[in-house]
């Protein structure tokens, strides 16, 4: 089948991605998945309209599976799903799945207080530690997880407020944790966790997918029946295809999984990121326009980082944006809850896509 649609950018700026999710992708990935989106493997199909059922797609489910597992270095007895819904989905199914009794949380932002909201339904959820106090702008310290809990949740980035928890947290009960915008960024020890989900339009894939990895051994201890669809043991016992998957999503995701094996694997991820992140909070410290929201470098994000006008050149803020956006920045205005700038350095993001911003507040500053 001819490829009649080799379509170009039209425009003639460049542009620089720095959207908190959906996010950045490797060309390379883009290109692979809008192929397979006109042709899958000379099956004179589109992916988009091919069975999930069809035996080529069972191996793309099966590599990316294969894949997460070894760039995660996963230990035997985890399952990796692919699942709808998103992260919020995942708030209820997490409490679903395993609280019984009580729960309990660490407060470090809106999704974490999403989700801790959910498992409010199920049952008893302590608020270990919050920095609700200074607006999410630290990560709390010197908390104690209670020894009862079914769990202990932790949501390890934060793109709003850009905090991020960097290590694994060696816990007394199972550890649940929201890895939506960091996974891959780092390597971590899976085997420290109960269980990790994210969406994946950030680090991952396009939107449309939810990745899951799960503790098999402890999945069906709690005493409620859970609808089908939302326990865990379903989808682990159907591969990920009891009902109809997310296809396209999936095999964006394999490709995304071969880029980052291509490149270096999760090391090199992790070293990039601490370059871009040093790199732009440098920026952000030298320069006189500008302070980092998160003070403490030890909570500052890799993948999120926010930045303010300080407070004698408030009134330039909205020309900066405007600035910037001429420059070709995209998706740098912070979140409508806290105002100022963001820009999400994912795994896809380069240091060369980061110098550009960085020249472009150089540039501004010299103009004030």
């Amino acid at each position: 089948m001819k490829n009649i649609y080799n379509h170009k950018r039209t425009t003639k700026m460049k542009k620089y991605n720095f959207n908190a999710g959906p996010s950045k992708l490797p060309a390379e990935v883009m290109k692979a998945v809008s192929d397979a989106c006109i042709e899958f493997e000379g099956s004179g199909l589109s992916l988009m309209e091919m069975s999930h059922r069809a035996k080529n797609f069972q191996p793309v489910l099966d590599e990316a599976i294969a894949l997460f597992k070894e760039l995660l270095n996963i230990p035997e007895g985890y399952s990796v799903l692919f699942l709808g819904g998103g992260a919020s989905l995942e708030f209820c199914m997490v409490p679903y799945n395993f609280l019984e009794k009580k729960a309990a949380y660490l407060n470090t932002g809106v999704w974490a207080k999403k989700a801790m909201a959910e498992a409010k339904n199920f049952g008893e959820t302590i608020e270990v530690a919050t920095s609700a106090d200074k607006t999410f702008s630290y990560i709390p310290k010197g908390w104690t997880i209670p020894a009862d809990a079914d769990y202990f949740h932790i949501t390890t980035n934060n793109t709003i407020y850009g905090t991020e928890i960097k290590k694994d947290i060696d816990s007394p009960v199972p550890l649940i944790a929201d890895m939506s915008s960091d996974i891959f960024s780092r390597p971590i020890d899976v085997s420290k966790y109960a269980m990790i989900y994210g969406g994946a339009q950030k680090n991952l894939s396009m939107a449309g997918v939810t990745f899951v990895i799960v503790k098999d051994e402890l999945l069906g201890k709690v005493s409620r029946t859970i609808p089908t669809m939302l326990d865990y043991r379903t989808h682990i016992k159907g591969g990920s295809m009891f009902n109809t998957p997310p296809t396209v999503p999936i095999y964006c995701a394999l490709q995304t999984l071969k880029w980052i094996k291509a490149n270096g694997g999760v090391a090199e991820m992790e070293r990039r990121a601490i370059e871009k992140a040093d790199a732009l909070y440098g920026e952000i410290d030298r320069n006189k326009l500008f302070r980092a929201t998160v003070s403490d470098p030890e909570d500052r994000s890799r993948m999120n980082i926010c930045f303010v006008m300080n407070e004698e050149y408030k009134e330039l803020e909205a020309e900066f944006m405007a600035f910037a956006t001429e420059k070709g920045m995209v998706g740098i205005k912070g979140h409508r809850s806290v105002g100022g700038f963001r820009a999400s350095t994912y795994n896809a993001v380069t240091i060369e896509d980061v110098n550009a911003l960085i020249a472009c507040m150089q540039e501004f500053e010299k103009m004030h």
